[in-house]
């Protein structure tokens, strides 16, 4: 584990690696297990971490990447990452609000509250509308990693 994660409160640790881009709940979940902290208490703190984020993201993204995309190295990363998002997004551009809660329910890479809160932005989803799906999303992505880390769902691609 990375020193600087063993020396914060294992609360502390689970929330601001639920909270990180790409890692989220997915990866805060299994670190909390693996610290010995309760499940339920794993979930919640994960589940907080995880929108921490959101409400500032679905507030000031537009403005945030227009600002960004000046820049050198972040405007193509933020180019790369919004043309990866639309392409791989085109359920929430479909089915709107439940498409969006199906995209931040799968508890795989780039599916989480981050990209789903830069989908949101991209198809111009009311923000309230936007935060309930990201938060029913999360809860249920929260919920199947909660199955996996306990053994109760086992997926065949985890256990190679």
């Amino acid at each position: 584990m990375l020193a600087w994660i063993e020396s914060l409160p294992k609360e502390v640790a689970v929330l601001i690696v639920s909270s990180l881009p790409i890692f989220e709940l997915r990866g805060a979940i299994p670190l909390g297990a693996s610290l010995g902290m309760p499940l339920v208490k794993v979930y919640c703190l994960s589940l907080v971490g995880n929108l921490i984020p959101v409400i500032p993201l679905l507030l000031f993204f537009k403005y945030f990447f227009h600002r960004l995309e000046d820049i050198k190295f972040l405007g193509k990363f933020f180019h790369w990452w919004f043309a990866r998002v639309e392409k791989k997004s085109k359920i929430v551009e479909r089915w709107g609000f439940w498409g969006l809660v199906c995209f931040v329910a799968i508890p795989l890479p780039v599916t989480g509250a981050w990209t789903g809160t830069a989908a949101a932005t991209l198809f111009e989803v009311k923000t309230k509308k936007a935060f309930l799906a990201i938060l029913i999303g999360v809860s249920i992505a929260g919920v199947i990693v909660s199955l996996v880390v306990t053994g109760i769902f086992n997926l065949p691609i985890l256990t190679k």
